[in-house]
């Protein structure tokens, strides 16, 4: 598992297309294929900047739709799979709310980033597990 970095809620940052962060820098043309993918799957209402689309990790003043960075923070934990409450029902509804979108990223993306997107996003559970404490 070594070079993954797992984020709060379980995503895969090393894997994101947004991470842009040493070792996972990425190109300008990435960057906006991006933000073209995230409007094309509607995870914006429009196509945004590079530097908009850009994600250098969970920090607390980021928006996050279950406040997992705020909780992890309070808690300090690096994420949710570290918690003695885990799995809490709001990161089972993140999980829920998280592999709804699957169907639609499958439908209108590519083969490639579909499996992209499903590594970085769609196997939270799996990676929190990971870490989890037994």
């Amino acid at each position: 598992m070594s070079g993954r970095i797992i984020a709060a809620c379980g995503n895969d940052c090393s894997i994101c297309p947004r991470y842009n962060k040493e070792p996972y820098t990425k190109t300008e043309a990435e960057l906006s294929h991006t933000a073209e993918l995230w409007y094309k799957i509607g995870y914006r209402d429009h196509v945004v900047t590079n530097e908009e689309i850009s994600c250098s990790g969970c920090k607390e003043d980021n928006w996050c739709r279950y406040q997992v960075v705020k909780c992890v923070n309070e808690k300090k934990l690096s994420n949710c799979g570290q918690c003695e409450q885990y799995p809490c029902d709001n990161i089972k509804e993140c999980f829920a709310v998280t592999k709804s979108f699957a169907p639609f990223c499958k439908e209108v993306c590519t083969e490639e980033e579909y499996r992209t997107i499903s590594k970085a996003f769609f196997e939270k559970e799996e990676n929190l597990e990971v870490n989890s404490i037994l």
